[in-house]
């Protein structure tokens, strides 16, 4: 059995900060990045315990340089570095048999979810899918069944896994955390949620054929709300967005990666319109 991990890191036990989360603030990362390291190996010694024998785990947060080498089990792969096509679902295709996503966070506007955002909270407010107000795992999710690989796993906080449980209700959650507005969390131990991390994978790969592809079925129509009328000023300039309103634009295609690689390429472009003047 093959398996997929995406690994974020706001969702893991404790976090409740941005600089817990950010690489260049070296009095709080280096600890909470060894968190996120523990709670990638935790799931996937759940999923060995389930029969899985390849691992493939995309390091999904920030510089996406974040996973430590040192907690993974050797024979484990991994893709570490950003700018990727695919970002935080670069690597998935057809040939495993289920995801997982650790560390997950709730999207951007979503009560009771701790550090919630939706890739670029910079310059995107609100990433809808044919009608659907996506998270990233939403939008994660939907490529990985674009190849028919189910996401089994969501960790993170409370909101996080209810947010997600609406759109994929097969799911199996491990809740690590719950949320206090957008600053503070009531949290387990990093031991105490490695353990139920552990026991969720399982659990959900046992449950495996109860689970489903989650897919956008065509014409996918894509539309971001940003945070600015001059994130949508450069979008719009992408060949193929259609302008809606002051903050809204609109891409459509019957591919989802062909969404996926327009939904990338807007949010980077989104960065360049947040430089001052």
């Amino acid at each position: 059995m093959r398996l997929y991990i995406s690994c974020d890191m706001e969702g893991t036990a404790g976090v409740n900060s941005w600089t817990q989360c950010d690489p260049t603030n070296l009095s709080e990362y280096p600890y909470y990045r060894r968190l996120m390291s523990l709670e990638v190996r935790a799931a996937i010694d759940g999923a060995r315990g389930a029969g899985v024998k390849d691992v493939l785990v995309n390091d999904s947060h920030s510089s996406m340089r974040n996973v430590l080498w040192d907690e993974m089990p050797p024979d484990v792969r991994m893709i570490y570095g950003n700018r990727k096509p695919f970002s935080m679902a670069q690597g998935i295709d057809g040939s495993f048999d289920a995801a997982f996503f650790t560390g997950y966070h709730a999207p951007i506007g979503e009560p009771g979810g701790a550090l919630g955002h939706t890739y670029a909270p910079s310059s995107i407010y609100n990433v809808f899918v044919n009608g659907v107000r996506c998270s990233e795992a939403t939008l994660n999710a939907a490529l990985a069944g674009h190849f028919g690989v189910p996401v089994v796993l969501i960790t993170g906080d409370r909101a996080t896994i209810d947010h997600a449980r609406s759109q994929m209700p097969w799911i199996t959650g491990a809740i690590v955390k719950e949320s206090y507005g957008y600053y503070a969390v009531n949290s387990i131990s990093p031991q105490a949620a490695r353990e139920s991390i552990k026991a969720a994978a399982r659990e959900a790969l046992i449950k495996l054929p109860n689970a489903s592809p989650f897919k956008f079925e065509p014409p996918i129509s894509l539309e971001i709300d940003t945070n600015g009328v001059e994130h949508a000023d450069f979008m719009e300039m992408i060949p193929g967005f259609e302008r809606l309103a002051g903050r809204r634009v609109r891409f459509e295609h019957d591919d989802y990666p062909t969404i996926f690689r327009a939904f990338v390429t807007a949010f980077r472009l989104g960065y360049v319109a947040s430089e001052k003047g």
